[in-house]
């Protein structure tokens, strides 16, 4: 999911034009550490390399000599910035180069960024720094311009399906289309978030996942129930939708949630009319995508703003009083 960062980086081994510092930034989970850690493994390793099957698997695996990751929230003080100096003088003992990943570097202490500044102005030759941050307001601007800066942008939630039914394909396990599409979307655009998920699923042991079981194991409000709630509301039935938002709600799903979803499927419908099934925006299951167009059939866009608006309305009511 991040093809144009991929791009750029392999250019730049290509063409021999590397930087001495690189600083990585994006939300938690969209591949940070594992593109520095690949990026490093390129950068040190080459054909003519005898151990160069070993070097691989240790550089991706963190435990390379010449590749030192270093987590900014554990040794965030200067005394370590020092020692981190100190260390980068000497030759790296099988590699080309002596490569710091530095992760959540905005972990570090004024006092460790101002020792770090001096050896990234003027590193020696065979050093090279590649920082991670998902808060990356909080480098020093004095860093940021001596780096390399690549921004990751949230994985978009067809990639993540793609690699979730790729894992699943791995670990042999059957699950429906609306389970990989829904884990993907509960990933918001994090791989590692949405595989956190899945590791949950997995986690009971079933060589296969339906949607029913998944709703259960997350404690997630039954599709079904708000398909029938949002269709009923759409057509004027009020016990329907009474009926099926009290099922809703008896299943331990607050009423804030219940909206939520609700005003979820109340978007999608409106996509669906406004853009059609087929759009991009609509990243969902094909029994979802129906639903949402034959929802979207029954209201006109402005009565979908309208009802929007309404649960994003009482969604702030409702903590006060559930009524």
């Amino acid at each position: 999911g991040q093809e144009p960062i991929a791009r750029t980086l392999r250019n730049a081994i290509d063409s021999d034009r590397t930087a001495h510092a690189y600083l990585f930034s994006g939300t938690r989970g969209v591949g940070k550490t594992s593109m520095a850690r690949i990026f490093a493994r390129e950068l040190n390793t080459s054909s003519e390399l005898k151990e160069k099957a070993q070097i691989d698997s240790a550089i991706l695996r963190g435990e390379d000599l010449d590749v030192i990751e270093i987590d900014g929230a554990s040794n965030r003080g200067v005394q370590e910035a020092r020692d981190l100096i100190a260390a980068s003088g000497l030759s790296p003992s099988r590699c080309k180069y002596r490569i710091y990943i530095i992760d959540e570097v905005h972990m570090l202490t004024t006092p460790a960024f101002n020792a770090l500044l001096k050896t990234m102005e003027e590193p020696p030759p065979h050093v090279k720094f590649i920082l991670c941050t998902t808060e990356l307001h909080k480098v020093p601007a004095t860093i940021q311009s001596r780096c390399q800066r690549f921004d990751f942008r949230s994985i978009p939630s067809s990639k993540i399906a793609e690699h979730l039914e790729y894992v699943l394909k791995e670990e042999g396990v059957i699950a429906d289309k609306e389970v990989v599409a829904e884990v993907a979307r509960l990933g918001n655009g994090s791989m590692r978030d949405a595989l956190s998920i899945l590791d949950r699923l997995l986690a009971g042991g079933s060589g296969t996942i339906k949607l029913e079981e998944m709703e259960t194991y997350l404690g997630l409000p039954s599709q079904k129930a708000v398909t029938i709630l949002c269709s009923a509301i759409s057509r004027g039935e009020m016990q329907v939708a009474f009926e099926a938002a009290e099922s809703l709600i008896s299943d331990g799903i607050t009423p804030d949630r219940v909206l939520y979803v609700v005003s979820e499927a109340l978007r999608n419908a409106l996509i669906a009319r406004v853009c059609g099934g087929e759009s991009s925006l609509l990243e969902l299951s094909d029994e979802n995508i129906k639903e949402a167009v034959d929802i979207g059939k029954e209201l006109d866009e402005a009565t979908l703003t309208h009802l929007i608006a309404l649960c994003d309305s009482a969604s702030r009511q409702v903590r006060r009083g559930g009524s």
